[in-house]
């Protein structure tokens, strides 16, 4: 299979459209802006050396999302971890204010529970769709979801 190549222009709409998701989804897991903006380049990079060919978009942003969640998972489970960004400091990082205040939710949680939020609460996916774009079974997204819910809750409960 010969490696296909890429305009400039190719590129860029990619990054448009799925950049700012895919950012979102890093810093989820990984809670620190370096390492999220290294996730975003490794994820594209692998876009231009890997990528199948996709059936449809939503086929492409599956993979995209898959492949960065798996390489923030990496680079976390590597500890290959700087500071962290307050989440003050995340609305300058290209979070709208609508996205914020579910993102500070979501990054509260223990790293296994985040891109299943994410991906249901933030980016609007359903069980079945984050099951396959993740690698895991229905019913353990629909188990992380109801634990993540758990979780937010007796913190808001224990903030009162």
């Amino acid at each position: 299979m010969a490696e296909r190549t890429f305009t400039e222009e190719e590129i860029r709409e990619l990054v448009d459209r799925y950049g700012s998701m895919i950012f979102r989804i890093a810093y989820c897991i990984l809670c620190n802006k370096d390492d999220a903006e290294d996730a975003v380049q490794d994820t594209f990079m692998k876009y231009m050396t890997k990528a199948p060919e996709f059936t449809d978009e939503e086929h492409r942003k599956a993979w995209l999302i898959r492949v960065s969640a798996n390489i923030s998972k990496n680079m976390f489970k590597l500890r290959i971890r700087r500071s962290t960004l307050s989440l003050e400091e995340v609305k300058s990082a290209g979070i709208s204010e609508s996205d914020f205040e579910t993102f500070e939710i979501i990054s509260a949680l223990p790293a296994k529970y985040k891109p299943v939020m994410t991906l249901h609460y933030a980016e609007g996916y359903k069980c079945s769709e984050i099951a396959e774009i993740l690698g895991i079974s229905e019913d353990a997204v629909k188990k992380r979801l109801q634990k993540g819910r758990a979780l937010l809750k007796n913190e808001i409960e224990r903030t009162e």
